[in-house]
C-alpha cells in the first residue's frame, strides 16, 4: 500500500513516501479501512518520543474493507467510520472497533475526519477540565486554531461569554464567525489590560490555554478569584518549572 513512513526524526525531508507498504492485517478486535481523509495535528510533528520507523497520524475516515475477530456486529464492511489511534498516514489502517465511529449521513468524511482529535479535546475541556457554564467569562488562546475554533463555538452554544486572543485581523474575524464575543490581538493590544477592561477587573472562570510558555503568567493575571487555568498544550514550548510556594 501507499503511506508515509518516517524513520528517523526531522523537518519534513524525512517523510518517506512509499508505495511497498504491507496493508496490515486486522486483530482481535480490529477493523481494517481503507482511509479517504486523514488529520495531521501538532502532536504529529515529534511533539513526543515514539518508537520508529512509524506511519504518522491519528484520525482518519474512511470505508471499513475487513473485520478481525470479534468485532461488535454494528460494524460491516463497507461502512463508512472516523477513528481515533495511530498509523493514519497511509492508504489502510488496522484499528480497535472501540477508537471507530459511523458517520452519519449528514456529515462529510473531510469534515469527519477533520473532527475527532481536536473535537474531543475541545469537548474534554469545557465538560472535565473546568464544566463552563452559561453567562461566564473564559478566555481562549489561538482562538483561531484547530482546537480554539472548536472551543469558541461550543462555548457559544453553552452560552459562555469568550474572550480569544489572535494574532492578526483575519484570524480575530475568523474567531468572532465562529463564536468569540470579544477577540484581542495581542500583536497589538495588551492581553491581560483588555481582558481586565472586559470583564470589569473581576477577571475570568476559566483560561483555556494551548500556548503554553508565552501566555501562562499572563493566564495567572486574569483568572478569577478561585478561578480555573487548563494548560492543554505547549505551541510556544513548555511553561517553564515554578515555585508553587
Amino acid at each position: 500500500m501507499r503511506g508515509i513512513l518516517v524513520e528517523k526524526t526531522g523537518g519534513t525531508e524525512v517523510l518517506q513516501f512509499r508505495t511497498d507498504l504491507p496493508v496490515p492485517e486486522p486483530k482481535e478486535g480490529e477493523i481494517l479501512v481503507k482511509n479517504d481523509y486523514i488529520g495531521v495535528n501538532f502532536i504529529d510533528t515529534g511533539l513526543y518520543p515514539s518508537l520508529k520507523p512509524e506511519i504518522l497520524g491519528r484520525e482518519a475516515a474512511g470505508n471499513i474493507i475487513a473485520l478481525g475477530p470479534n468485532v461488535p456486529s454494528s460494524f460491516s464492511p463497507g461502512d463508512r467510520v472516523a477513528w481515533l489511534g495511530t498509523g493514519a498516514y497511509a492508504e489502510y489502517s488496522s484499528i480497535s472497533a472501540a477508537k471507530a465511529v459511523h458517520i452519519p449521513s449528514t456529515v462529510s468524511s473531510s469534515d469527519a475526519a477533520a473532527a475527532l482529535l481536536q473535537g474531543l479535546t475541545a469537548l474534554t475541556l469545557v465538560r472535565e477540565a473546568y464544566a463552563v457554564k452559561a453567562g461566564e467569562f473564559v478566555l481562549v488562546h489561538a482562538a483561531a486554531g484547530g482546537v480554539g475554533l472548536w472551543l469558541c463555538q461550543i462555548l457559544k452554544s453553552i452560552g459562555a461569554r469568550t474572550i480569544g486572543t489572535v494574532s492578526t485581523t483575519a484570524k480575530a474575524e475568523l474567531a468572532k464567525v465562529n463564536g468569540a464575543e470579544f477577540v484581542v490581538e495581542y500583536s497589538r493590544e495588551d492581553v491581560v489590560q483588555r481582558v481586565k477592561e472586559i470583564t470589569r477587573g473581576e477577571g475570568v472562570a476559566a483560561v483555556f490555554d494551548g500556548v503554553g510558555k508565552d501566555t501562562f503568567e499572563a493566564d495567572l493575571e486574569v483568572v478569577a478569584r478561585k478561578g480555573t487555568v487548563v494548560s492543554f498544550g505547549n505551541a510556544s514550548g513548555p511553561v517553564p518549572p515554578l515555585e508553587i510556594s
